[in-house]
């Protein structure tokens, strides 16, 4: 699924405020520098940053032709290079990727794949109308990029985790808890968690390692405020537990009390500073945070605030606004107890290869039968071709029937899909039925297949795969073929029979691109000439 520019990272307008009207919380750093001093403070650790890896992919993938995409060696060559300038330094680099959708967070994901979704017939609208690829202001990642990222920083081994809760949340505790030198994004969160410094992605000169750090302490002497109120700011201002629906009346009140300072500021402005004059009259109190929520129009939820709160306090941290006897401590233990998969050892196996980012979507089956698939690049105007949601679905539901075959009693639970194509509103997940692959003798057991070892079993396995795209008949064909040779076949030929409007024309595009471009370096690749214009 590709990932666009997302509307909001963190509180809306609150990166730009710090910039316009906060520049002491700005600073310029030496990164270098800073892990010399790392170095002296902390002797017996490496300076280590968190990277952020949704907030950089933009800042990586930078070739031209992206509408076209493919440029996986260049790509490769960019990242190798962003680390070893890095590596160069004495900076360690640990990436995080984001591994779930939390469910208080599916109407803001639903939201932002919708305006996506917007971004991406204008892209295809103004192809139509030009025969060209538009400038940068339109860019779209390639379709699964962030995916394939995480692939490609594993093989230049780097260590890459998934995460099991909200990204933004963990790489701020990994930061806090490792006593890191820093976090490495674009996301104004990270002004509010009380962790490590929060280093600017897009500010990044790497060449010589210097970008802009932004201080919460110089942002809270500029608002008025502490360390301990910035949660609740973060709350009132709107984020992603907390509506911007639901507070309009409230900045009404405030805008009424604290009139804009200047006429220059636009309303984002304002609210940002009257919100911040109305906490800091307010006691640091439970009671206060209480008050809160009766007078604001939480409907139903009268915990939305507080639980927007919580979200920002890292382990071992507390706020005076939620005792310790109110908090709703997080239990991981609990994922395994509502699984849909009942055996501990394969649910283990499972959540570590998520944690390690070997492949998310199969933890998220197994723990609580759901998964989601972002926007693709895709014309929804197009009705020759389906969305690949609807091309891969019957691969899918041969995977669904391996993974869960054994649980309920034999009977196969549904899936919830959330995938983006045309004519899914997504106002609900859609229920999948399982389907087993046409295997001699049902599907194998599970257990079997990870755990087992022997050549039996290394043919059982291939076997159950070919299953799962109908090629089990050319199983001894592919098995001569060198593995990424047998992958690209075993998917160009699912292809050709999902799709019929496919045509000789586009069998030979993509053989060429196995053929032709094997051994090529990424400078090669690089100089390759693509026709100018796009035609019907």
């Amino acid at each position: 699924c590709c990932e666009l520019r997302k509307p909001t990272m963190g509180i809306k307008g609150l990166q730009g405020f710090v910039a316009r009207v906060c520049p002491d919380a700005c600073r310029t750093v030496d990164l270098k520098e800073m892990a010399e001093k790392h170095r002296i403070a902390h002797p017996d650790v490496l300076p280590v940053i968190v990277v952020d890896a949704m907030s950089c992919v933009r800042r990586w993938y930078t070739p031209e032709s992206w509408v076209c995409g493919g440029q996986w060696r260049e790509y490769l060559a960019v990242l190798e290079n962003f680390i070893e300038t890095f590596k160069a330094a004495g900076i360690e680099l640990v990436f995080y990727f984001d591994g779930v959708v939390e469910e208080k967070k599916r109407d803001e994901w639903i939201k932002r794949r919708q305006h996506n979704n917007k971004e991406i017939a204008n892209l295809f609208q103004f192809i139509k109308t030009h025969r060209k690829q538009p400038g940068r202001e339109m860019f779209v990642l390639p379709s699964a990029l962030p995916t394939f990222t995480r692939y490609a920083l594993k093989a230049l081994g780097q260590k890459t985790v998934c995460t099991l809760q909200e990204a933004d949340f963990e790489v701020a505790a990994y930061g806090l808890q490792h006593n890191c030198m820093g976090i490495l994004g674009q996301d104004s969160d990270y002004l509010i968690y009380n962790t490590s410094p929060y280093f600017s992605i897009e500010k990044l000169c790497l060449d010589r390692l210097v970008t802009v750090m932004y201080s919460r302490e110089d942002l809270c002497r500029a608002l008025g405020l502490s360390m301990k109120h910035l949660p609740l700011f973060a709350c009132l201002l709107g984020n992603d537990v907390v509506p911007e629906n639901l507070l309009e009346g409230f900045w009404h009140k405030c805008l009424v009390t604290c009139p804009s300072r200047s006429k220059s500021y636009n309303r984002r402005t304002s609210i940002i500073l009257a919100v911040a004059n109305y906490i800091s009259k307010i006691p640091c109190s439970y009671s206060s945070l209480k008050h809160l929520e009766e007078m604001l129009p939480l409907g139903s939820d009268k915990t939305l605030l507080h639980r927007g709160m919580e979200s920002y306090l890292l382990p071992g941290q507390q706020s005076p606004w939620i005792p310790p006897d109110a908090r709703n401590v997080k239990v991981s233990s609990g994922q395994e107890e509502t699984a849909m998969c009942r055996d501990k050892e394969i649910f283990q196996l499972a959540k570590e290869h998520h944690i390690q980012s070997e492949n998310y979507a199969i933890f998220n089956i197994l723990s609580n039968g759901e998964l989601e698939c972002s926007n693709s690049l895709e014309d929804d105007c197009d009705t020759e071709i389906p969305g690949q949601a609807l091309i891969y679905r019957p691969a899918r539901q041969h995977i669904y029937s391996v993974l869960l075959e054994s649980e309920k009693d034999g009977a196969c639970p549904l899936v919830k899909e959330w995938f983006v194509y045309c004519g899914n509103p997504l106002q609900q997940p859609e229920l999948i039925q399982p389907v087993q692959p046409p295997i001699p003798g049902g599907t194998p057991n599970l257990k079997t297949l990870w755990f087992a070892k022997g050549p039996d079993v290394e043919k059982q396995q291939y076997s159950t795969f070919l299953a799962c795209f109908h090629l089990q008949d050319a199983m001894e064909e592919l098995q001569a073929l060198e593995a990424p040779v047998a992958a690209f076949c075993c998917l160009l030929t699912y292809l050709m029979l999902q799709v019929s409007s496919l045509s000789l024309e586009d069998l030979n595009a993509f053989v060429a691109l196995i053929l032709c471009l094997r051994g090529k370096s990424a400078a090669e690749l690089a100089t390759l000439q693509v026709l100018i214009g796009i035609t019907e």
